[in-house]
């Protein structure tokens, strides 16, 4: 708890005190069981803070209160790693996927320069024509 928490919690602990006379009777049983309540919850969490530590090294399984905070920080650091592993590997295929295109492009225009023909060949509307057919 803060310390804003715990002045909040003051104040409203003196406010019930000086005003616990002038209650009903149905308002305290309520707020008796609500301390009731709270005591047991806060009594098992003490208990399971000393407990789990014990029963993880007869052999349980570890929980998060039996789990040193390097441990924890390991386990957390775990669960991030196959997605921090499949960005990697998109962007890896990505990158392959670009080179690959830029090598394609690279050869094509390697064969149009390599060619016997002229460049003003290749804009002719008529001739590209005469290929289309020759290809069929």
């Amino acid at each position: 708890m803060n310390t804003k928490d715990l002045a909040f919690a003051y104040k409203v602990r003196h406010a019930l005190d000086q005003n616990i006379q002038t209650m009903p009777a149905s308002a305290t049983g309520r707020l008796a069981s609500a301390r009731r309540i709270a005591l047991s919850r806060k009594k098992r969490k003490a208990l399971a803070r000393a407990v789990l530590p014990r029963t993880a090294a007869a052999g349980h399984a570890p929980t998060p209160f039996s789990l040193h905070p390097v441990q924890a920080w390991l386990g957390r650091v775990g669960a991030i790693l196959p997605l921090i592993a499949l960005v990697f590997g998109l962007i890896g295929i990505h990158r392959a996927e670009k080179r690959q295109q830029v090598i394609e492009t690279a050869s094509i225009d390697a064969a149009v320069l390599t060619d016997e023909l002229p460049l003003s060949a290749y804009l002719d509307h008529g001739f590209n024509v005469y290929l289309a057919k020759e290809a069929n």
